[in-house]
This record gives structure tokens, C-alpha cells and sequence, in this order.
């Protein structure tokens, strides 16, 4: 089993979530449930792809199912830092254009900052 190494962080709004090691459909599964048990109801989540190897099928479908599961509760999910084949993946497969991606872990946080502080949320 590839190694995943999960770290979770309060923001003042939300949640940071790190990310390093493989993502793949052997461990999936348990970064998703900790994605929902860790994300209180309505806020977003940014998810910090910077440390992350390898991501295969497994990973752009829990990216999607997280995605989805946010926009339900009015939250959104904020994707940063892939790079390397976990960015090339993400391209090729049309996945990157339907997720809020950022170059890096400070445009995402600079992004859930002024989500909050405007007084218009997105709903759906």
C-alpha cells in the first residue's frame, strides 16, 4: 500500500488539509472519510497537493466526490500546489478545469479569505 500522509489544520474559516505521499484507490477511501469527518458542515476546504507524488483514478475521484460534496453544503473545495504528475494527470483528464485549482498553497488561502469577507456566497 502506497504511503499517505495526512495532516489537518483549523483556518479561521474552514480547514487546511496536507497532503504528501501517493494518493491512489488503495487509500482513497481513508482521506475521504477523514475529509468528511474533519470539515465542519458549510466551510470550505483547501487541500494542499504540494507533497503529493503519484495520484491516480482513485484520487481524481475523490477530488470530484469532495468537490460535489461541499457545493452541496454551499462550502467550496480549493485545490493547491499540484505539480509533477499529479498536475499532469489533473490536465489531461479535463478533472484540473472542474476544480478550483491555485498555483500554490497562498493564492488558496487568500482565496478562502475573501470568500469570507464577501457578502455574497455562492450557493447551488
Amino acid at each position: 500500500m502506497p504511503l499517505l500522509n495526512v495532516h489537518c489544520r483549523p483556518l479561521p474559516t474552514g480547514i487546511l488539509v496536507t497532503v504528501t505521499g501517493e494518493l491512489d484507490v488503495t487509500n482513497a477511501t481513508e482521506l475521504e472519510s477523514l475529509l468528511e469527518g474533519a470539515t465542519p458542515p458549510g466551510e470550505p476546504v483547501v487541500l494542499d497537493l504540494g507533497g503529493l507524488t503519484f495520484m491516480d483514478c482513485g484520487g481524481l475521484h475523490l477530488l470530484l466526490r469532495q468537490q460535489d460534496r461541499l457545493r452541496r453544503q454551499a462550502a467550496r473545495l480549493h485545490v493547491a500546489a499540484a505539480h509533477g504528475s499529479p498536475a499532469v494527470l489533473l490536465r489531461i483528464t479535463g478533472v484540473g478545469d472542474a476544480l478550483t485549482l491555485h498555483a500554490n498553497l497562498g493564492q488558496a488561502l487568500d482565496a478562502v479569505r475573501r470568500e469570507r469577507l464577501s457578502p455574497l456566497r455562492e450557493s447551488c
